[in-house]
């Protein structure tokens, strides 16, 4: 069983979002919970059911103040996402499908970064996807990147510890429990789903083996599409992003951690290291681990840590800002 959960962060020093939230005057917080179609339940009550209008919803910059007064009754999972983004697409179903499995213990937002630039500075998304939790109006960093399905299932088992921890503890008690409300959580109305075009016939055949769980089976088929468009770089993000899942899948994460503290010098155990570090959202670190030991690797091993660290930097994505930091550092080391 995979036991690589990245850390939550401490909620005393998490991201304050209050700047995002106009907060109602006495006696209007019911009125707009009544219009948003969402009615708080009492806080810090043990399963206490809160009336949404679904357990997957999407939240805007406009609308976003109604999901922090959520997160005083139900703890609200953020999903920040793109829609060019591979690894949004192979998390987006595992996080709807153990949403959906917990029953109403936790809630799903999903927030597209390019529209709602404001919530993707706020929760400070260096990559998509990112995912973090709100709990009691505070955000708490989870992980970045797509993760295995135990990964993820053990992630939100944390969740529910600092939700009872901090007093939320309260039933989302969907009115639809089924897909996306367009008009997010402001009572607008309900918009359809939009309509993505289809993938490419590979990338589907990868998708489809992501979620039975067979990271090799995805693998191939990237690596199919990849030999048919050698410039298809959503087939080069989304196989590196699955070679991660792979080598990650069934790893302990106490395991990997007293390996790599035990082999300092052991090339394979120090990029499982970085792996988990990528996986956990510790990018910064993970570049050092492989850059320091390229610094001292003879050219074999360099060809092989240079070959993985590209592999991140598809990962991370290539225009983030750790990459080009790393990458700048990479070419010193080379010349």
């Amino acid at each position: 069983m995979s036991q690589i959960p990245p850390s939550a962060a401490s909620l005393r020093g998490a991201v304050d979002l209050s700047s995002l939230v106009n907060r109602p005057a006495p006696g209007a917080q019911a009125a707009g919970a009544a219009a948003s179609g969402v009615a708080s339940g009492p806080a810090g009550e043990p399963g206490a059911g809160v009336s949404v209008p679904s357990l997957l919803l999407d939240g805007t910059d406009a609308t976003f103040s109604q999901i922090l007064e959520l997160s005083n009754a139900v703890p609200v999972v953020v999903e920040l996402w793109a829609s060019w983004s591979d690894g949004s697409r192979i998390l987006a179903p595992l996080m709807q499908k153990l949403i959906l499995e917990y029953g109403g213990q936790f809630m799903l937002v999903r927030v597209e970064t390019d529209t709602n630039p404001q919530l993707a500075a706020a929760f400070q998304a260096q990559t998509v996807p990112t995912v973090a939790a709100i709990i009691g109006g505070r955000p708490v960093s989870l992980f970045e990147g797509a993760q295995p399905e135990q990964s993820i299932r053990e992630v939100l088992e944390q969740v529910a510890q600092l939700g009872v921890q901090n007093g939320v503890t309260g039933v989302a008690v969907p009115a639809d429990g089924r897909g996306l409300p367009g008009a997010g959580p402001d009572g607008d109305g309900e918009a359809a789903e939009p309509v993505e075009e289809p993938l490419p016939p590979h990338h589907a055949e990868a998708f489809d083996a992501i979620s039975r769980g067979d990271y090799k089976g995805a693998i191939a088929e990237y690596e199919k599409a990849i030999a048919q468009s050698p410039r298809d770089a959503l087939a080069m993000a989304g196989l590196a992003q699955v070679k991660l899942l792979d080598r990650l899948d069934g790893q302990s994460l106490d395991e990997i951690r007293s390996a790599g503290a035990a082999n300092p010098t052991d090339m394979d155990a120090q990029l499982l290291v970085a792996d988990l570090d990528v996986s956990g959202g510790h990018v910064d670190d993970a570049f050092d681990r492989i850059l320091t030991l390229f610094a001292k690797a003879d050219q074999a091993t360099k060809d092989v840590l240079r070959a993985r660290l590209l592999e991140l930097f598809e990962v991370v994505g290539t225009d983030d800002a750790r990459v080009t930091a790393a990458r700048r550092r990479l070419t010193m080391l080379l010349y």
